[in-house]
């Protein structure tokens, strides 16, 4: 019997602190545990018996990276639950402000966690030395996204400026022009980001999955929609708990979440692949020019996927510039009573769901949260069994723990809502 045991310190470029534990027996993989060790962070239960205007300020906290999600999907849902329409010029500015998030996060993560992978490098400041415009094309759009958030939260992380009817106070029309001419000399920086990573020789990890986002008529989706999958599934956002199920393993503190027993994907690939026709004829036209083709399969193209969306949120974000109005009022009163509220939004990373009962005071008596790192658990490991099996049990433990790692981080994992990931333990029997 031939027991190996690896522990690999923590590293950086992902989210969080967690582990990866694999037995292999007879070139077969026995067991594969993604085991996510952090304490429970108790989000929900600290939010019980609070004012219902303390949530939208306490659950940005739950993320550095997607505060935005949070607290609109918080909105959201309280909003549902009194029955409040703030209205077309908030919901505008909400699109506005989730634009800013996901170019922030997403040019993130391509630029400094993803590429040094693709390209060998064990770091971003290791690969910045030979590519240093690519980088610092990157640097740019995350502060481009970063002023977005500022522009309606006050500043970019964990922001302030959001609350239950829409915002405490409207952007000055100076501050909107100047952000509009930043957003429009982005766009040659999206066109050339796509064009960069279509040069890319990217692995072919393609896997059948089901893959799960909102969905929304009219618009590709942030803020509204239907839950879809592209299996069939089209359910209203109240109906979550009738077709998805949250469970506990007993190697992990985060809990998995399933469709009908079946692992499925959420996040930018999810997204496209869905929502791909409401994208806009300009990113229609530059990807078939750069023939790369959507829907697909390929858990690597989500690298694309992401600068797909970074191009649709810079347009969408001139868009929203252009016919920026002073309001006469930039939120609408709210007026609690007993209820419950469900609110489903785009976060970066994936589908973000949550549910708050709140008291005829306005207080919230029960709060539960499904992030998207939690529902891609299951299909994590489903991707490391299929890919661990098609790349090599027999390779060497630093091979298959690199593997491993690029397959975790392709996911963008948010692990504590990644700075830390991964402990590898290889047991050979």
């Amino acid at each position: 019997m031939n027991n190996i045991a690896i522990n690999v310190p923590i590293l950086a470029r992902v989210e969080g602190e967690g582990a990866l534990e694999l037995t292999i027996q007879d070139r077969a993989i026995q067991s594969l545990q993604l085991k996510i060790y952090e304490p429970p962070r108790l989000f929900e239960k600290l939010l019980e018996n609070r004012p219902y205007s303390d949530v939208l300020d306490i659950v940005a906290r739950i993320c550095g990276i997607c505060p935005v999600a949070y607290q609109m999907t918080a909105a959201h849902a309280i909003e549902r639950c009194f029955g409040m329409d703030p209205g077309p010029w908030v919901r505008q500015m909400r699109r506005l402000f989730y634009c800013g998030e996901w170019i922030e996060s997403h040019s993130m993560h391509i630029h400094l966690l993803a590429a040094p992978d693709f390209l060998g490098f064990k770091s971003a400041a290791e690969m910045a030395k030979q590519y240093p415009q690519e980088v610092r094309r990157g640097l740019r759009l995350q502060a481009f996204g970063n002023e977005l958030i500022k522009l309606l939260g006050g500043r970019s992380v964990h922001p302030v400026g959001a609350c239950i009817g829409g915002f405490y106070r409207a952007p000055d029309k100076e501050y909107v022009e100047r952000l509009l001419v930043n957003a429009k000399e982005r766009i040659i920086d999206c066109e050339e980001l796509l064009s960069w990573l279509s040069s890319l020789v990217l692995p072919d990890n393609s896997h059948d999955y089901i893959c799960v986002s909102l969905c929304h008529p009219h618009e590709y989706p942030m803020n509204e929609g239907n839950i879809v999958s592209d299996h069939g599934l089209n359910i209203p956002v109240d109906q979550f708990d009738v077709y998805f199920e949250e469970y506990q393993v007993p190697y992990s503190n985060a809990l998995h979440c399933k469709l009908q027993n079946k692992s499925y994907l959420v996040g930018p690939l999810a997204r496209v692949n869905n929502c791909f026709g409401h994208l806009p004829s300009e990113i229609h036209l530059l990807l078939q020019r750069l023939g790369i083709h959507f829907p697909s399969k390929n858990m690597y193209q989500s690298i694309i996927a992401r600068a797909v969306e970074i191009y649709y949120c810079v347009l969408e974000s001139i868009r929203i510039l252009e016919t920026y109005t002073l309001p006469v009022h930039s939120s609408i009163t709210a007026s609690p009573i007993h209820g419950h509220g469900f609110g489903c939004t785009e976060a970066p990373r994936g589908m973000l769901w949550h549910h708050y009962e709140i008291t005829e005071t306005g207080t919230v008596k029960s709060a539960r949260i499904v992030p998207p790192t939690s529902q891609n658990q299951a299909r994590i490991e489903d991707d490391l069994l299929s890919s661990l099996h098609h790349f090599g049990l027999d390779k060497s433990t630093d091979e298959l723990r690199s593997y491993s790692e690029m397959i975790i981080r392709n996911y963008d994992p948010c692990i504590s809502c990644s700075t830390h990931f991964i402990n590898l333990k290889v047991n050979r029997l």
